[in-house]
């Protein structure tokens, strides 16, 4: 297996982690003839339904003067995909999602790559390089014993998975199949537990509930023990049922996992055949930092300060 060890750049100065086998980039061109075939299919996404929703949603941001926004045909489908073409829904959703700042503050202020590199520097978040058979993008997640709170706080690991959904939302190819994420519990020690207090697990499943602009199809614990086990079943009340339905419990089950996820999109660690080597967070965080111009522009988008939202 080849270990990646720097960024390196295609013939249109893009950058990309070189893994041998495999890569990983931005996949910021437009999405293949298969995947606009299932956009159609599942999303709506034809022109009699896609023209006219997109001068909806635009006259819906244009109506919201504190709502700060590009306007561009692009950036409409990034928030109507999701929503199968329904501009007042994705009007809804867009609205959650930029009303996060002033509802949660710090949580969710600052998602630029610059100010989230403690959280890359301790290798505990991954984005694999092969998409699943669905064409989902796949991030791991390592919140066990690997994890450091003292050195990456819950609240920068929670600002470092908006970060990498964002970068997710400006792939179209993302926006119409999705994506989906493993949450690896190994040896989650009682200490960690006391992290998540009620007050953050609501936030993040208000985020992921109602502000999240990417399809989740599905959230796999891996390696979870009873502690965690514990954990779930006390939030398991506030988790609306299409998210329920959405999240399974795989332990060490290899086999679990792969009854969801085709072996060669996984690597060796959770029984795949992937014949890469993921990169360092290091590394990873390099990547992200390529685009930081991007990741600081959007962050200034949204609600101007002097919005009140309506209750």
């Amino acid at each position: 297996m080849v270990k990646a060890e720097c960024i390196q750049y295609d013939d249109n100065h893009l950058p990309y982690i070189d893994l041998g086998t495999a890569v990983i980039r931005m996949e910021k061109e437009e999405a293949p003839e298969w995947a606009l075939e299932k956009a159609r299919q599942e999303l709506r996404e034809t022109p009699e339904i896609m023209e006219p929703a997109i001068k909806k949603l635009r006259e819906l941001i244009v109506a919201e003067q504190h709502l700060k926004l590009p306007l561009e045909d692009e950036y409409m489908k990034m928030f109507l995909r999701p929503c199968h073409y329904y501009p007042e829904s994705a009007m809804k959703r867009l609205t959650h999602f930029y009303h996060m700042k002033a509802k949660y503050g710090a949580a969710c202020e600052n998602i630029v790559p610059s100010k989230l590199r403690n959280v890359f520097d301790e290798d505990i978040m991954a984005l694999f390089p092969n998409r699943d058979q669905h064409g989902r993008r796949i991030l791991a997640i390592e919140a066990g014993k690997k994890w450091k709170p003292s050195r990456a706080p819950l609240v920068d690991l929670f600002r470092t998975i908006q970060l990498t959904v964002l970068g997710s939302m400006a792939e179209p190819l993302s926006q119409i199949c999705g994506a989906v994420v493993i949450i690896d519990m190994e040896d989650l020690p009682m200490s960690h537990i006391m992290q998540f207090t009620p007050s953050f697990a609501a936030m993040i499943l208000d985020y992921v509930q109602e502000c999240i602009c990417v399809r989740l199809k599905a959230v796999h614990i891996v390696n979870n023990s009873y502690i965690f086990n514990m954990l779930f079943a006390i939030f398991k009340p506030f988790i609306r049922e299409k998210l329920r339905k959405r999240i399974f419990f795989h332990g060490k089950d290899w086999k679990s996992l792969a009854s969801h996820i085709d072996k060669e999109a996984l690597p060796a660690k959770y029984g795949g055949t992937g014949t890469w080597e993921l990169p360092s967070g290091k590394l990873l965080g390099d990547f992200f930092a390529c685009y930081s111009a991007d990741y600081e522009l959007a962050d200034t988008y949204g609600f101007t300060e002097d919005y009140k939202p309506k209750k």
